[in-house]
């Protein structure tokens, strides 16, 4: 290990663990101290969302909606998941039963559970996923195909949300008793990702027709993976998720059972992770092998770790209700910073905590759904990195489906803005999230300028030289503090709130705070470069030992 090997790089870690250990202490004091000002001070009542908690008689950050409901619903879904899951796995045990038959199982119980959950309006979502079969079906194979399939989607992402999950009564006066039973939840906020999975049938059914090669090397994937051989790579019922992803299932498979139990599939219906079409129905087959009995356990544990760090933080420390009640206004510069870097962390825990619950469901029968958060958000020092690792998923889904078919590397500076308007678009009909798109893009497009300069051979020499990793650090430092600015006026303050927190963060009285925010983020990213090299000379070990056992027990 590089730090092993250099002695200054070891004082240099032990300065950068310090700083951090100090700063984060920093953070934590001053942000406990906020929130009791505001629900045991003198300015007690100022925020909305806060409810008796269960932790030495605080009161809890229940201000986020999202979370508000995933919580309050979680044990009911839980016992949906103990229920579901027994049912599966008494079939698998009882019968052995286990694609097409599966497939039945899952929409029976996928139905039930979406009619529970919307009511009448699953009228309006059968019949959107029909119309969408049936072009599939009819255009399938043809150039035609990936134009109308994406108008069609697109326009029914937007249409859904215009005339918000449409009324019974607009298609006629004898409908209209409908109307009140419209389930507990609005079907067009979780249709998003039906939408995706429509999608992702569609394409994956018009490339088996065309017979589209793959991006993939699968001498050198089976190298590289424990489950994969070169045999079982070209098998799309064997290996690991990305053989099961590239590989397109038999063409008899791409039938309406199917292709219902995917898009309504229960335990990734309300907020995935997002598994592709080919992935779902080899799986459906032939389970995973990923992760063993006792792996699934073990995360298991870990998210009921997480969760418990989420209401302690929730009981401590106020930061969405601080940021949603528009009481950052009132702040010092300093507080703001504190607020908005606790928002992105509380987001990050939340979003972790939602997917990793939905994805345990899924390992526990079989299904392997990629991971959303593979790295935490504090490290993250690009962009690139970043999405990466925040809803991983949904970033795969867009190579596969976007990006790529767009062009790819050839079309990058371009392809960022369709997909990130996408993505805005996607989540909702919000200017807010568009200004956040597009500020997103604003700080990607010269990254990815830099990083191609820097690729080039003329740089080689620099690329060799100290310098060249304190810049690197000093541009990641940039890159965080923006990357934060963008999500704060994406997810927090708005358009509107963007030019009053520009106003107070940037004067000259603030250049203080300004210089130990970037360097604070600069310590945080030579960290970063410390982890990395780590988890290179791992890989690097990994390589050097007995090559392991392809099976999984």
């Amino acid at each position: 290990m590089a730090v092993a090997k250099n002695p200054w790089r070891r004082v240099e870690l032990c300065f950068l663990i310090a700083y951090a250990v100090v700063f984060q202490c920093y953070v934590v004091y001053h942000s406990v101290r906020i929130s009791e000002e505001y629900s045991k001070g003198s300015k007690a009542g100022w925020l909305n969302g806060l409810r008796q908690g269960w932790i030495m008689n605080q009161l809890m950050d229940l201000s986020d909606s999202q979370w508000r409901t995933f919580r309050a619903g979680l044990p009911a879904l839980t016992g949906v998941m103990a229920i579901f899951t027994i049912l599966a796995g008494g079939l698998k045990a009882g019968l052995h039963v286990s694609g097409r038959a599966m497939a039945w199982f899952w929409l029976i119980v996928s139905l039930s559970y979406i009619t529970y959950l919307h009511g009448a309006c699953v009228v309006f979502i059968l019949a959107i996923l029909i119309s969408n079969f049936a072009i599939t079906k009819a255009f399938g194979g043809t150039r035609a195909l990936p134009i109308l399939i994406w108008t069609f989607n697109i326009g029914f992402l937007v249409a859904n949300r215009v005339y918000e999950g449409y009324r019974f009564s607009s298609f006629g006066e004898q409908l209209a008793h409908l109307d009140q039973y419209r389930g507990v939840m609005r079907w067009q906020i979780s249709f998003n990702f039906v939408i995706l999975r429509m999608l992702s049938f569609s394409l994956d059914y018009h490339w088996a027709r065309i017979l589209r090669p793959s991006t993939v090397n699968w001498e050198k994937h089976a190298q590289q993976c424990d489950l994969c051989t070169l045999e079982a790579s070209e098998d799309s019922k064997a290996g690991c998720y990305l053989a099961r992803q590239e590989r397109p299932v038999p063409l008899f498979q791409y039938d309406v059972v199917m292709y219902l139990a995917y898009v309504l599939y229960a335990p990734l219906y309300l907020a995935g992770p997002i598994v592709s079409f080919n992935a779902f129905a080899s799986q459906l087959e032939k389970p995973q092998r990923t992760y063993s009995g006792t792996q699934i356990a073990v995360y298991g544990l870990r998210w009921l770790a997480c969760f418990l760090l989420m209401e302690v933080l929730t009981q401590f420390c106020y930061f969405n209700t601080l940021a949603i009640s528009g009481v950052w206004q009132m702040l010092s510069p300093t507080e703001i910073f504190l607020i908005g870097y606790g928002v992105l962390n509380f987001m990050w825990l939340k979003f972790l905590l939602i997917w990793r619950f939905f994805r345990f469901w899924t390992l526990v029968n079989g299904i392997e759904a990629p991971e959303n958060m593979t790295r935490c958000m504090n490290n993250c020092y690009d962009l690139e990195g970043f999405w990466k690792g925040w809803h991983s998923s949904y970033n795969r889904y867009l190579v596969r489906y976007l990006y790529i078919p767009l062009g790819g590397s050839k079309w990058r500076l371009i392809n960022v803005w369709i997909i990130f308007t996408f993505v805005a678009i996607w989540h909702d009909l919000e200017w807010k999230l568009l200004s956040w798109a597009w500020v997103t893009c604003l700080l990607w497009v010269p990254e990815l300028v830099v990083k191609s300069i820097v690729k080039s051979h003329r740089m080689e020499g620099f690329r060799n030289s100290p310098l060249f990793r304190e810049c690197c650090a000093l541009a990641g430092s940039f890159n965080t503090t923006g990357l934060m600015t963008a999500n704060l006026v994406g997810f927090v303050v708005g358009p509107a709130g963007m030019h009053m927190l520009f106003s107070r963060m940037l004067s000259l009285q603030n250049i203080p705070l300004l210089f130990g925010i970037v360097f604070s983020m600069y310590i945080g990213t030579k960290i970063m470069f410390h982890i990395r090299e780590w988890e290179a000379q791992q890989k690097e070990n990994e390589k050097l030992k007995v090559p392991r056992s392809k099976s999984v027990d």
